[in-house]
């Protein structure tokens, strides 16, 4: 496996990167390439929330100086990216949509806050689980709605695997610093309902998007297959990401945990490998899939390695299957060759089949939170989660 002095290099390079995206006025901005903020993207409720996480953790491993970025994030989010008026957070302070996704990180930051006692984060923590169990869990399917407008009036007729695998990150993260175990249940629902029953029935690949009474919608966004929150057809990258979030659910709920965890967690990596990996001919996963398997957008996403690495470190640390340790080493090798810049710092969010950046989903480097937990979570236990337990007494870097 990585050495983990490599690994705590790694971290901190992203880590400084990621501080120029602090903005004076509030929040965290989206970066370009070079690190330096992008003028037209308005401020983000979903970088800004993944922001402060990602500062919380480094805060408990012992950084001083990232307290003030997870205060930063905390006043954001208590501030313009807030809707006083009804509740909840805007999309961007330029989208008054109340989506699924950003609340389901606004919750995942709270966490983080909370566990590092931080100002605010308690009342923050408190809204987020207030809001998310009164306008988005849907206690009737177990499962959330996507979005709604501004007042909560209308929901969005669409039902997302994406913001519902979000969900269960958060969901986890938020049983262990509450301690109510109806978090870590609600969790594990979604899980069974998406992976267990629609992903195995269909040989292991998760559709991103259902009708309102949660059909897979297939044909979904065929027509735009390189959006970048919603493309058509199968995305692999959230197929590993699944499979890790399985292995956490088991870990986190212990002698309670169902027995089909595993091997769900299993299946889904295998299928994400066979199909998504080099398929093309060329090294790295291919974004997408149609529903025969063949390629449909065949760029690399930095965020799918990222949570390729993360997968075979949590299926080796369950198993102790020597193979998955091998591909975290094909996994991390890619990554190094290709997505590390080390020049300008960050990684390179995106990049065409044979290596070269290219800006076609995602400009810029937005995003240091899938590339900050694969160098930080393959240090950790699958359980609790990762705001706990870096602050457990008995756990060092």
């Amino acid at each position: 496996m990585t050495d983990h002095t490599w690994l705590a290099a790694q971290r901190r390079a992203l880590v400084d990167f990621a501080a120029g995206s602090l903005l004076p006025g509030g929040g965290f901005a989206w970066l370009d390439s070079a690190g330096v903020p992008l003028p037209d993207k308005p401020l983000a409720t979903w970088i800004t929330a993944r922001m402060t996480h990602v500062f919380a953790l480094e805060e408990g491993l012992g950084d001083a100086d990232a307290a003030r970025f997870v205060d930063h994030g905390i006043a954001a989010l208590r501030g313009p990216l807030h809707d006083d008026k009804h509740g909840g957070w805007f999309s961007s302070v330029e989208d008054s949509t109340k989506a699924a996704y950003e609340h389901a990180f606004v919750l995942l930051a709270a966490c983080g806050g909370q566990a590092a006692g931080r100002p605010g984060a308690e009342a923050l923590l408190s809204e987020a689980l207030d809001v998310v169990e009164r306008y988005f869990w849907d206690d009737e399917v177990g499962l959330p709605f996507e979005s709604w407008d501004a007042d909560w009036s209308t929901p969005e007729p669409y039902r997302g695997a994406n913001s519902t695998m979000h969900f269960v990150e958060a969901f986890l993260a938020a049983g262990d610093v509450t301690g109510d175990p109806v978090w870590h249940r609600r969790a594990l629902g979604m899980a069974e309902r998406l992976v267990h029953g629609v992903a195995a029935g269909l040989d292991w690949r998760i559709p991103e998007h259902f009708t309102p009474a949660w059909a897979p919608d297939l044909d979904y966004n065929r027509a735009d297959p390189r959006h970048p929150f919603r493309p058509y057809g199968g995305t692999v990258g959230h197929w590993l990401e699944w499979a890790r979030l399985l292995l956490h659910l088991e870990a986190a709920l212990g002698a309670d945990a169902p027995d089909w965890l595993l091997p769900d967690a299993r299946a889904l990596f295998d299928s994400a490998v066979r199909r998504g990996w080099a398929v093309d001919g060329h090294p790295g996963f291919v974004y997408t899939l149609d529903w025969d398997d063949r390629p449909v957008v065949r760029e690399r996403m930095h965020w799918v390695v990222a949570e390729a690495v993360l997968s075979a470190s949590a299926l080796r640390k369950r198993t102790g299957v020597d193979d998955y340790a091998r591909w975290y080493g094909v996994f991390w090798d890619y990554a190094r060759a290709h997505h590390i810049d080390a020049e300008r710092g960050g990684w390179r969010h995106e990049l065409s089949p044979d290596g070269t950046p290219t800006e076609t989903v995602w400009p810029g480097k937005p995003d240091t939170y899938h590339a900050y937990q694969a160098t930080l979570f393959p240090l950790l236990p699958l359980a609790p989660a990762a705001a706990k337990a870096i602050r457990d007494p008995q756990w060092t870097l």
